[in-house]
């Protein structure tokens, strides 16, 4: 990423905002809301309560998991730039600059792939407004530096 001049940073990063841009809205809405519901058995049967998901977020997280902003290695991100909690996160997310969209991707990686394992992550990224606030700011890079995006998609 440090070899690569803005306008293939811009090139590269710009389709996978133009196609989470109608997710905006949805994020916005439901910041510090609750995303689960908890799942129980009719007639009072026992089992095990499990959460589910809105089909929304899972639809926002399907395609986040197949944009450039995806990265296994997100912990060296955090290690890099010293992120321990989401307030850090929030911190990092405003400075993020065209040079630092790994940051952005480094904490999106974090809610988006260890919230399969650790689903709390994926309440607690909408619950911190962790996923709006870097789309937010990945938008308003990308338009710094290239044209308005527009909401092709529309809102969800």
């Amino acid at each position: 990423m440090e070899k690569m001049g803005r306008d293939e940073i811009v090139a590269m990063y710009k389709p996978d905002v133009e196609r989470l841009l109608p997710y905006l809205s949805w994020l916005a809405d439901k910041s510090g809301a609750d995303v689960t519901k908890s799942y129980e058995a009719e007639d009072n049967k026992k089992t095990l309560a499990f959460p589910v998901y809105d089909g929304t977020l899972l639809a926002f997280l399907n395609e986040l998991g197949s944009t450039v902003f995806m990265d296994q290695n997100y912990r060296y991100i955090y290690s890099r730039y010293r992120i321990r909690d989401y307030k850090d996160e929030l911190a990092q997310i405003e400075k993020a600059d065209i040079m630092s969209m790994d940051v952005l991707g480094g904490i999106l990686s974090k809610y988006t792939l260890g919230g399969m394992t650790k689903a709390c992550l994926w309440t607690e990224g909408v619950e911190h407004q962790i996923f709006y606030r870097a789309l937010l700011k990945a938008k308003s890079i990308i338009e710094f530096w290239d044209v308005p995006l527009e909401n092709a998609g529309g809102d969800l």
